[in-house]
């Protein structure tokens, strides 16, 4: 039976309730919902990068990548993503600043499945995204 290894990057705060950042189990890594927060500060509370979208967004996404690195994986290994966002009004938007991101990050194959959901977020958060990678 293969472990199962739950984690959280020296970047992130440790979760408040029972949930870990990314879980490994075999060859799949799950990360969890990352938001825009800032890299963690001893005896802080998690601070959003910034108000707007784009600074948001990018700072979400390399929360990502953060935790695919802990799990040993990069975004060549995601094939599912999933971006949760609170206003419908910031679709366009968000999808530029993605493939923007992607681009950058010299991803030639994206995801196979990317969802969109409008969801609420505590804090001011805008956008909030989650993935799922085979290593292999």
């Amino acid at each position: 039976m293969t472990k199962k290894t739950a984690f959280t990057p020296a970047t992130h705060t440790t979760p408040p309730a029972a949930f870990s950042h990314g879980v490994r189990k075999g060859n799949i890594l799950q990360v969890a919902g990352q938001v825009g927060f800032l890299p963690a500060q001893e005896g802080q509370p998690p601070t959003p990068a910034g108000p707007d979208l784009r600074t948001q967004t990018l700072q979400t996404l390399t929360n990502v990548k953060a935790v695919l690195q802990e799990g040993g994986a990069s975004w060549d290994d995601v094939v599912m993503i999933r971006v949760y966002l609170t206003d419908t009004g910031h679709f366009a938007e968000m999808n530029d600043i993605y493939n923007g991101y992607f681009a950058e990050q010299g991803l030639t194959e994206p995801p196979a499945a990317r969802t969109t959901v409008y969801v609420g977020l505590p804090a001011g958060l805008l956008v909030e995204v989650d993935a799922l990678a085979v290593l292999g």
